[in-house]
């Protein structure tokens, strides 16, 4: 995510290093999805890499690779699941949670193989569950059913708020792309524990994306106000702004709690010149 070209420029400098990347961003922000890892294991070596560019505090929420949860479906997967958790060794406190996206194949039925999976994990780590089967939504029997799963291991429930994206029709070709990939998934601000992650996705327009989210800085101001720590996600079509939008939802969060710590200061994306 780190290297998303229309940043380049822009919001961190460029060209840079791939060494340096990851740093660049997180002058920017303080967290990121670790996406990339769904689709395939990095080396542990890159994984080091990660590391060293960043501070022990920076938070990396780390996909299972598909390999694991869509391929394998949680089951006979133990040879994939111990390259993965060498490869990430070296993030150490950095690795906030490790992220099972679940396909939307993947139903209330399944719920047993879940657990079972959960409870074989290593308590080494935090982990947090992303489920696209609407009856987990739609059915309070279901919805009952993960999160007890969940609870059972103190893991978290992502929800991935795809409700104002859908709201109304695309007008860009990014958003008309998105609207054939993205799933429809409503809004849940349910905490189960006390590190809730949140994936929110907006609009390429800038002021249907801050309008949307607005409940979302309501119920994260709460959880930092009951002691918990969240982590949000901002997310466009494009994401070309993501890194600008993500600080001003920061900032939007801070004049409802002003104890929040801001967030860094960021790097200039190019060299100042005299004139």
């Amino acid at each position: 995510m780190w290297t998303l070209k229309p940043w380049q420029g822009r919001f961190v400098p460029h060209p840079l290093p791939p060494e340096e990347r990851l740093r660049a961003y997180a002058s920017w922000c303080d967290a990121v999805e670790g996406n990339t890892t769904f689709y395939a294991t990095p080396a542990r070596s890159t994984v080091a890499s990660w590391a060293k560019q960043t501070d022990p505090s920076f938070r990396l929420v780390v996909k299972l690779p598909k390999t694991i949860t869509h391929e394998h479906r949680l089951t006979g997967a133990e040879d994939e699941l111990r390259q993965f958790l060498y490869a990430i060794e070296p993030l150490g406190p950095r690795a906030h949670a490790l992220w099972l996206q679940l396909p939307g194949s993947f139903a209330p039925d399944d719920v047993a193989a879940l657990a079972g999976f959960l409870r074989r994990l290593p308590t080494s780590h935090r982990y947090a569950v992303e489920v696209r089967h609407r009856e987990f939504f739609d059915d309070p029997r279901a919805t009952r059913l993960l999160e007890a799963a969940l609870a059972s291991v103190d893991a978290e429930w992502i929800p991935f708020d795809t409700s104002v994206f859908f709201r109304s029709r695309p007008t860009s070709d990014a958003e008309r792309d998105a609207w054939t990939k993205k799933p429809r998934m409503p809004r849940r601000s349910v905490a189960l524990t006390d590190r809730p992650i949140v994936r929110y996705l907006g609009r390429d327009a800038v002021e249907q994306t801050v309008e949307g989210w607005q409940p979302w800085v309501e119920t994260v101001a709460e959880w930092l106000g009951e002691g918990r720590s969240p982590t949000v996600f901002i997310h466009t079509p494009d994401n070309a702004d993501a890194p600008m939008l993500a600080r001003r939802f920061h900032d939007e969060v801070r004049t409802r709690v002003p104890e929040l710590e801001p967030l860094p200061e960021p790097v200039a994306a190019e060299p100042p010149t005299l004139f």
